[in-house]
């Protein structure tokens, strides 16, 4: 997602996301979800968070329901953890990496061969125990994990995904305060709907070949290219908390080569703080066999060839740009998030479903954004929508007044908001010009129950 999942921490408005988990409220939302009014009264953006004015506002995000048991298991890595957004996709990718590394008996580079492979065609498993005993038995594992079945495609992406409909509420999300506490807004579970898509038959291309020679050294050491800061830093805590579940479970089942994984962690920053050359030098330095992340596709496109030189897999929960689908990566580059032309797709469908058929659209100026909003565009087209407008904004703007008085004046009947932690300033802005945030949809860049807070905090 770009660089994902989805701008939690901007207004938890959006994302709880059981996956990427979910909220609360009430049969409420679904009323004025359809409501085509955009005006409202004015009010601030502390006034209208008090006031629920969140409630009725979708988004989608990639999302499976994950269950309780794995948000259990979860929580004991990390009990702060509000939202689940590309948990399991970081999950995912670590016990991948280990199979593959398992299935090739080597670290180095040659174990990138084996990864499409380790999530099709063979004997079906869901957990990293069950297909390490399929590979020492002479089989081949096909791992269904817990982000879905996955399906990779030659390039190393996948050809399935699951998608959360996410609708915020009323009330509070929980009775013992564990999300929402600070604010009436958050996403409601009751209301969270989940659809399956599927890549066009033309994106499940030939293995891309693995052109690098590294060699491993004996042992696995997993690297984290993961947001501590930045606007994507709300997607952070279950990402971390995924890849540590992982490799706690590895290690508890023969780890790799008779050897614990090790685990290095490192903060991928976003684009505008340049965090992740730093970081990854300093994984490269030592001797990580895979780096795990970037969230946003941006960072990843900024240092995806210093790591592939260098021999390293690197393998995003997150990224879903369709320019890494193509990428020059030497074969290393992987990602367990689906490319943005599905959940293009599944937007369209969703407002198309609730009645919507004049769109505005606001995204954000990067790889991400530009391209979630030509896929959303299409999608709405082909279904019979018309879109009014499409305005690409700068997410450091000071001010979003101008931008948000354009959509507001246009008379669409839905506004799409494509964007990270700036979203909840957009949204204030929103409400303060008195269009009823209930038309508004998100994506998995912004959909999050951090969303809530911020937006409550004027942030």
């Amino acid at each position: 997602m770009q660089s994902k999942q989805l701008l939690a921490r901007s207004v938890a408005l959006l994302m709880s996301l059981s996956l990427v988990a979910v909220g609360c409220g009430d049969d409420k939302a679904d009323d004025t979800s359809g409501d085509s009014d955009s005006t409202a009264t004015t009010t601030t953006a502390a006034e209208a968070a008090s006031d629920g004015v969140l409630a009725g506002m979708k988004g989608t995000t990639p999302l499976v329901d994950l269950g309780d048991d794995f948000k259990n298991r979860m929580k004991e890595i990390d009990p702060a953890l509000v939202d689940f957004n590309y948990g399991a996709e970081s999950y995912d990718a670590t016990i991948i990496i280990a199979l593959a590394a398992a299935e090739a008996k080597t670290d180095g580079a040659a174990y990138a061969e084996k990864i499409n492979g380790i999530t099709r065609g063979g004997e079906k498993c869901t957990d990293y125990k069950s297909c390490l005993e399929i590979i020492n038995a002479g089989g081949d594992p096909d791992y269904d994990g817990a982000s879905g079945p996955l399906e990779f495609s030659g390039n190393g992406e996948p050809t399935q995904a699951s998608y959360g409909i996410l609708q915020f509420g009323e009330e509070k999300n929980s009775d013992d305060g564990t999300a929402c506490d600070k604010t009436k807004e958050c996403l409601d579970d009751a209301l969270t709907k989940f659809v399956k898509a599927t890549a066009p038959e033309s994106a499940d291309v030939p293995q891309v070949p693995v052109t690098a020679t590294r060699e491993g050294d004996g042992e696995l050491t997993i690297g984290t290219l993961l947001p501590i800061t930045g606007s994507l830093a709300f997607l952070g805590p279950p990402e971390f908390a995924g890849v540590k579940l992982a490799i706690k479970e590895i290690n508890e089942n023969g780890g790799y080569n008779g050897k614990d994984v090790k685990y290095i962690e490192g903060d991928s920053g976003d684009t505008e703080n340049k965090v992740a050359p730093a970081t990854v030098a300093t994984l490269l330095s030592q001797n990580a066999d895979a780096i795990i992340g970037a969230a946003s596709s941006s960072v990843s496109l900024s240092v995806v060839d210093t790591i592939v030189t260098a021999g390293v897999v690197m393998f995003s929960p997150a990224n879903t740009s369709k320019k890494l689908s193509t990428y020059d990566d030497k074969g290393l580059y992987f990602r367990d998030a689906p490319s943005d032309i599905l959940q293009g797709q599944v937007l369209a469908d969703t407002m198309i479903e609730d009645g919507k058929s004049n769109v505005y659209i606001l995204a954000l100026n990067d790889d991400y954004g530009t391209g979630l909003a030509e896929d959303l565009k299409a999608g709405l087209e082909g279904g019979g929508a018309t879109v009014i407008d499409t305005k690409i904004y700068d997410p450091k703007a000071a001010d979003y007044s101008a931008e948000v008085s354009a959509a507001k004046d246009s008379g669409a009947d839905a506004i799409a908001l494509i964007g990270f932690d700036e979203s909840s300033k957009i949204l204030a802005k929103m409400a303060e010009q008195g269009i009823k945030l209930s038309i508004v949809y998100g994506v998995d860049g912004n959909m999050g129950n951090a969303l809530a807070e911020n937006f409550e905090a004027g942030k």
